[in-house]
């Protein structure tokens, strides 16, 4: 299943269009980050296992970097993989925790035990929640 999932951070405007593929269809909150986070670990593990020799960028890449602020090879200074388990446990007890919300087509799901209903045309939006930090005078 072809999704896009919306990355949006409160006190942002900018909204990152994450095109993310699941190879079955959640049928729970808990399923779908479960699912996410799997995906996403397994990406994050592959990257550090295919590490080219030399990197060249093409004038097209720095131009984006540039509009981005910072122009890097790409390098990977990290080689440490990441355990699945303990991701997922994290990202679950992130949402329990209050410090994303998810949103299925517009409609908020709160608990991990919802049900979610999701196809390719679903509008899934994860939102970052940031709290103020500081004391009040």
């Amino acid at each position: 299943m072809r999704l896009i999932i919306q990355l949006k951070r409160l006190g942002k405007k900018k909204i990152h269009h994450i095109p993310f593929e699941l190879s079955s269809e959640p049928k729970t909150l808990h399923a779908f980050i479960t699912a996410c986070v799997t995906k996403e670990v397994e990406n994050y593990n592959q990257r550090r296992q295919n590490i080219e020799l030399a990197a060249f960028l093409n004038p097209q890449q720095i131009q984006e970097q540039t509009e981005q602020g910072k122009i890097t090879f790409g390098e990977i200074e990290n080689f440490t993989f990441i355990d699945v388990d303990k991701a997922i446990s994290t990202a679950l007890l992130a949402h329990k925790d209050g410090l994303y919300v998810v949103f299925v087509n517009g409609n908020e799901i709160k608990q991990l035990t919802d049900p979610v209903e999701i196809d390719e045309k679903s509008e899934i939006a994860i939102i970052r929640l940031t709290f103020l930090a500081g004391r009040m005078t």
